[in-house]
């Protein structure tokens, strides 16, 4: 009942602060969308399976680069920052971020120079699907705040080593519970988004779901 009454509240507050701040239709979406939640295993075995294609992919014509969805002089990648901070960035004029620190959980350090990770790339998210959205979709895929799994502030070097590469060939590394954490992330954004997996990425799901056998994933369906 009190979730019920806050998801309500919710969904006011976004639909008067939109006269004023208008967002993506699917982060709107994402507050009447009802989520749900599935064990592990149950949700690696409920993304479809489909063969990937990169063939036309080109990272900015194809996904844009960060905007200012609200209008308020910060990008997708400012907010983020924002948001994330550990010790907040210094912000002046419109919204220029000076010193801070965060915390990358990718490898356990604190940063202060710092990159803004998609959870699942982009160039992965065109492989799994996103190539037949239109091209406001995936603007909007690039640029969501709706669910805070979608963009991490991580360190430059995790980011770059992990580059546009699905659970075949990066996880994070050394941490049972972090790896947990990043394999559950991964497939709640492909559910959400109904983005697929292809047979080799399902199988090394499965590799690493065995040592998580107690973790569940929360799905925030994204219309």
């Amino acid at each position: 009942m009190i979730k019920t009454v806050v998801r309500a509240l919710a969904a006011v507050a976004l639909a008067v602060l939109s006269v004023f701040h208008p967002v993506p239709a699917a982060q709107a979406a994402a507050l009447a969308a009802p989520s749900y939640t599935l064990p592990l295993t149950e949700a690696i075995n409920t993304i479809p399976v489909a063969a990937e294609d990169r063939t036309g992919y080109d990272r900015e014509q194809s996904f844009g680069g960060w905007i200012d969805a609200d209008r308020d002089g910060c990008n997708t990648r400012a907010e983020v920052l924002l948001a994330e901070a550990v010790e907040p960035p210094t912000k002046t004029g419109r919204c220029t971020l000076t010193g801070g620190r965060w915390y990358s959980w990718y490898d356990d350090t604190l940063v202060t120079k710092t990159d803004i990770d998609h959870a699942v790339p982009l160039a992965e998210a065109w492989d799994s699907g996103a190539s037949t959205w239109t091209r406001q979709r995936r603007v909007e895929y690039a640029n969501y705040l709706g669910d805070d799994r979608h963009l991490v502030a991580v360190s430059q070097r995790s980011n770059r080593q992990k580059s546009d590469q699905d659970v075949t060939a990066w996880i994070v590394p050394d941490n049972p519970s972090q790896r947990c954490r990043y394999l559950s992330d991964q497939v709640a954004i492909k559910l959400g988004w109904s983005l697929t997996v292809d047979p080799a990425e399902q199988a090394a799901m499965h590799r690493i779901a065995a040592e998580c056998p107690d973790t569940d994933v929360t799905v925030n369906p994204v219309p």
